[in-house]
This record gives structure tokens, sequence and C-alpha cells, in this order.
């Protein structure tokens, strides 16, 4: 299964052709693991959720593992507590790009964005990390290629002691020794084009019993062989082809002995010129050679299964079949069923279905489960707790924020004011400009008998119903017999 971080993979999508990939002269190069001792004593794991922005969701005995902007969390009591791991117990600078989780190991990709002289940002391969005893402690492997600028690692997939990545600038790589030396493997054994070629450019990769399936700019590869010779199915060399040339995930799922390879497929029509590709998901059932198509128009991130059952995440929605993808339903409005806080975004990134046949999905606006096919729905989400060990009362997030961009549902965007009440009370809060006119009420009285954490939800318009203008705003927060509270907060689109 796969997931790419949206913003690096909008810059790839861009850039794919322009950069050439940084595969080095040698076929195998070999690198300087980093244990965790050489760091000194690792400190614990830090308590709750690592970030909102959620990017692949996996399982491990009674173990969830989840993939975020700003690190790796866990939890085993099914949310009621979260640990998360990130650069100073060993993983890689930045968010988690890539994730695998096996009973004998757990590696993680991550990666940042960086400022280049010449380009202007870019995003940067953080590295790799692995762990044999669930986390506890890390190995971490520097970036494989010759600079770690566009060079991400998207995917992680394990063959028996082999370990296989795909990397933007790096291609597709495998290693035999845990990330000590890596060996470029380049699927281009079948159909070589040597002029429109690109099928270096490697993005999703799972092993499937003892077969490998690689999605490129190019379309699916597979090897039955370990990488020895290739097979590439795209949308120009097949009669019933996968919709679109650019693979960003793949997946694998079984039931009742049948075996389906699903990938999510975009259109690279600017650059093949052919106007049939087009954007959604693609499945095969006879290993490739030939495919259905589904969701079209529908940029898919990742898929999750519960037996027959197909779930997918895009950018507009989560999507259910229940009948092998013949037709499809998209959840509705999420919300938690005890606190009443909603989901505020239609993008969601990574997804998994656990043993309790329970659902989590994950995107930019946090973590959700369901046990009852969407009946009722648990948030989860990582804030930083206000009132406590000298924090402020209040403060809003994202912040700058941007009713374009952030928290977008039903085509608004949203953003959250944290506090927290020490007594049954009721809220009030509202916006002021610069001026310190009067804005827009949020809520007005709103009871909140139970002492606890909160947070209220803006969506960037004024009492008129327009969007306000970019600047500097001020909001304020009465508590009734706690007494009013003041915040600023930044409008940026």
């Amino acid at each position: 299964m796969k997931s790419v971080k949206p913003g690096f993979l909008a810059v790839a999508l861009l850039v794919f052709l322009a950069v050439p990939p940084a595969l080095v002269a040698q076929s195998r190069v070999a690198l300087t693991p980093k244990f965790a001792s050489e760091f000194g004593e690792t400190p614990p794991p830090d308590k709750g959720l690592a970030s909102n922005s959620v990017t692949d969701i996996r399982f491990l005995n009674g173990t969830v593992w989840v993939a975020t902007g700003n690190g790796l969390s866990r939890t085993s009591d099914n949310g009621l507590t979260w640990e998360s791991f990130g650069e100073k117990h060993g993983l890689g600078k930045g968010g988690v790009s890539a994730l695998a989780v096996t009973d004998s190991i757990i590696w993680v990709a991550t990666a940042f964005d960086t400022v280049t002289k010449d380009a202007g940002k870019l995003p940067a391969g953080g590295g790799l990390s692995y762990s044999t005893d669930g986390g506890e402690t890390w190995v971490h492997v520097p970036q494989p290629g010759a600079t770690p600028v566009q060079n991400v690692t998207y995917d992680i997939a394990l063959l028996g002691h082999t370990v296989w990545i795909t990397s933007w600038g790096g291609g597709l790589r495998k290693s035999e020794d845990r990330g000590q030396t890596w060996e470029v493997v380049t699927p281009d054994t079948f159909l070589f084009d040597p002029l429109g070629n690109l099928n270096h450019r490697a993005f999703s990769v799972i092993a499937v019993d003892s077969t490998l399936w690689v999605g490129t700019a190019k379309g699916v590869n597979r090897s039955d062989d370990g990488g020895k010779t290739w097979v590439n199915f795209n949308h120009q060399n097949q009669l019933h082809p996968i919709s679109g040339n650019f693979v960003v995930a793949l997946a694998h799922q079984r039931w009742n002995g049948h075996d389906r390879i699903w990938a999510a497929t975009v259109e690279t029509t600017s650059e093949t010129g052919d106007t049939t590709e087009f954007r959604g998901v693609s499945w095969t059932d006879d290993n490739g050679e030939t495919w259905q198509t589904a969701l079209r128009g529908q940029f898919a991130h990742n898929f999750a299964f519960d037996d027959s059952v197909v779930y997918v995440c895009t950018d507009s929605g989560l999507y259910r079949s229940v009948d092998l993808g013949k037709t499809w339903y998209r959840y509705g409005e999420i919300q938690d069923a005890s606190s009443g806080e909603r989901f505020w975004s239609t993008e969601f990134y990574g997804a998994g279905v656990d043993a309790q046949h329970r659902l989590w999905a994950g995107g930019g606006d946090g973590l959700v489960m369901t046990a009852d096919n969407g009946n009722t729905w648990h948030i989860f989400r990582s804030f930083v707790p206000t009132g406590r060990n000298g924090e402020v009362r209040t403060y809003a997030y994202p912040n700058p924020f941007s009713p374009a961009r952030h928290n977008v549902l039903g085509g608004e965007g949203h953003v959250r004011f944290q506090y927290n009440t020490t007594r049954p009370t009721r809220v009030t809060l509202r916006i002021y400009d610069f001026a310190m006119q009067r804005v827009a009420t949020v809520v007005e009285g709103k009871e909140r008998p139970v002492p606890g954490d909160y947070s209220e939800v803006w969506n960037g318009r004024n009492e008129a119903g327009q969007v306000v203008a970019n600047g500097v705003y001020f909001y304020r927060l009465d508590l009734e017999g706690e007494g009013s509270y003041w915040g600023k907060l930044i409008i940026l689109d």
C-alpha cells in the first residue's frame, strides 16, 4: 500500500520531466547507518498524536501505526493514548513519506522541504529508519542517491530479506543489508523507449508473495524474478489499459482465494499527448494482462480492504465499494459521536481496516475511525493542551490561515480555535479586524457543561457571508465565570 504526501507529489507532477534522475554511476552505493546509541540515550516517545496530517495507517498485533506530517505515531488502546517518534528518536528529518510494518521490522522514510539557490523550495528525502524491537530503538540510514533534494522516498516494500524503495530522484532501489548498501534497479527491460521513457520515475511498490509490482511515471511494472526482468503495462500498450500512466499508489486485495491489484492512476496527457488518459483507479484480476477502471476524475491517494470491500482515499472524500468496484459510495459529513466535532476536510490520504473490521482513515484534519460502517465516528487529533504547563489559554490553527486551502469542506476553508475550560461555562467567540471592528461572531453563549479541552471553528467569512480580506485579525474568547482571552490570527491566501 502506498501514500504520497500531497505537497511533495504536486512538485513531482510538475517537474518529473525537467530534473534528471539522481542515479549514481556505481550500481551499489554504501551508506553509514546511525544507531540509536550514537545519539546517546534515546528519549521516551512523545505523548499524543504527532500531527493532524495523516498519510498512512498500518496495524500489527493490536497496535495502530500512523504516518503523519510530523513523525510516526502509535496507539495500543484504540486511540485513548498515543505515543510518537521523531528525529530525536532516530527517525529522519521531516514528515513520514513511507511506512512498512511487519512482525520483525518497521521501516520509515521521511521528507521535508528545503530551499535551493536556483529553484527555490523543493522537497528533500530525510532518509530511512528501521526498528527491530517494535519502535523502542531506531537505526537511521541516510537518503540513498547523489543528493537528497528532489529525492523523496515515497514507498517501501519488503520481499524476503530485501527492502525495496521508490524514490523520486533515486528511482527504484533495493537493499539486502538493511540499508548499508543500495542497488539501483530500473524496470526498463520491456518496451524500452530511450526518448520518452519515464519508467525510472518510481513512486509506488508492493510485494505480493514472490511478485514485485512497481508504479512509475510510465505505468505499472511487474517482476516475477526479484527485479531481473520486467513487464510494463501502460495506457498505450494494452487494449484494456490503466486509466493513466502516472501510478502514485498500488495495493493488493485478497478475498476468498482471489487476488486483485489496485492502482491509483493519473493522466500524463501533457507529456504523451494522449487525451484518452484520465485520473481514477485501475485494477487487474489477471496479473496485469487486462485492467478495469473506476472513479473517473478522482485523484486517489491510497486503498484499504476488508475482505471483498474496497476503500479508496481521494481528494474529494473517502469512497467505499461492496461489489468489487461496480458501484461506489462516498461517505458524507464525518462528526465525532461524543464531542460533536467535525472532520473539516474532504481530502483523505491514508486508510486501513484492523482485525476488528474497524475502518481507520486520515487526511489533513486528523484521524477518524468507525466500527459500524460510518454510522458513528471517532475523531483523533493532535493539539497542544491550553492553560496548563505555562501554555496560553487559547490559540488558533492553522495560523496563518488560508480560507481557500486549509481544511476545505463544502467549498469553504476552516480555522480552529483551541481552548480549555475549568468549570461549567458558556462560550462566546468573536473576530475583529485591525481597527477592532467586529467581523464575525463564531459562537455566542454556547454551553460547555463539562470542564475540558474544546475548539470552535470559523469559515473565514464576515457577518455578510463574504470571505475576509488578507490581513491581521484578532479574536476574543469569553468564558463566563473565567474571563476573556485574546489571540491573533493572520489571514493569507
